[in-house]
Parts: C-alpha cells; structure tokens; sequence
C-alpha cells in the first residue's frame, strides 16, 4: 500500500468544511487514523477554564454526531480499498481527541522480570491485568523517548522510499 495513494485518496473523499486545514493521516499495519484540525470556538476573552472546557469539549462532540454517519461510509470504502480499519479524531485548541480506534491485540513471550514488573504494576492497582500494564508501559516509553522514536520512523521513512526508488521485480 502507498501512503502517499491512500493520504490522497482520503482528502479527495472528504468534505471541504470538515477540517480547518489537511488531516493528519497515521497508518500501521492494522489502522489508518485520520486526524483532522477543527476550528475552536468564540469565546469571550475573559471566559472561564470551566467554559473554555465544556465548550471545546461540545465542538468535538458535535463534529463526531454531525460527521457520524458521513464518516462510516468513508471509513468502509476505505477498509474494503486499504484492508485496514479506518479510525477518527479531531484536534481543536492544540488538544488531541481521538474517537473510537482500534485496539489490536500484540502477542509477546516475556521471561520472569519483565512478568513480575507486570504484576507489580497490577497489584498496585496502576492496571487492572497484564495487558493493560504493558499498554501503559508502551505509552510511558513513547512519552519519555519520543525524540529517539520519532528519529527511527524517519529513519524507516527514508528505507521506504530508497526502497520505492530500486528496481521493481515483476
């Protein structure tokens, strides 16, 4: 699959008036996220955190209700084109809500530390099971690494396309 085909493909589908400005389209091997800036709303410049709260949080609720049924027809001729589950979110006033998206189930065989670090998590109760302990594992890692992975998918950006670039075998 062609990321450059399925951003492309994408835009042209949607609606002009959705997003401020081009989304962010995110793809794995499992999901395609489409992650479109919305505008935020007027308030007055002496509003309080509490209504500057609510209020974002009602343009995104009802981008999501407005565009629900819109973005179901999008999300299926693009799962049936692409083989992957599309998923949604919006970015109002530099927060990032996401709608329902996938989550993938990842095997992995762990020996006894990394165990007993995952049961420690659970019995102090920061998750409720294993998995939900190496979630937050993940996320953590990818919080306080960020710069350091954001250098490797460059790095896997640039393979792909020295890959794109070489001599097709047919």
């Amino acid at each position: 699959m062609d990321k450059d085909e399925l951003v492309g493909w994408l835009v042209g589908r949607l609606p002009d008036d959705w997003f401020t400005a081009a989304p962010d389209v995110r793809v794995d091997r499992d999901e395609i996220l489409v992650v479109g800036p919305i505008a935020a709303p007027e308030l007055a410049k002496d509003a309080s955190d509490v209504t500057k709260a609510a209020a974002l949080s009602s343009r995104v609720e009802a981008f999501r209700e407005e565009t629900r049924e819109a973005r179901m027809e999008i999300a299926e001729a693009a799962q049936q084109r692409f083989r992957r589950t599309v998923s949604w979110g919006v970015s109002v006033a530099g927060e990032e809500h996401l709608f329902t998206t996938l989550g993938a189930p990842v095997m992995t065989r762990l020996r006894q530390p990394e165990r007993q670090t995952l049961d420690t998590l659970v019995a102090a109760g920061v998750a409720h099971s294993r998995s939900e302990a190496l979630a937050w594992c993940v996320k953590l890692v990818g919080e306080h690494a960020s710069e350091w992975i954001d250098g490797l998918r460059t790095a896997l950006g640039e393979v792909e396309k020295r890959r794109g670039e070489g001599p097709r075998l047919n």
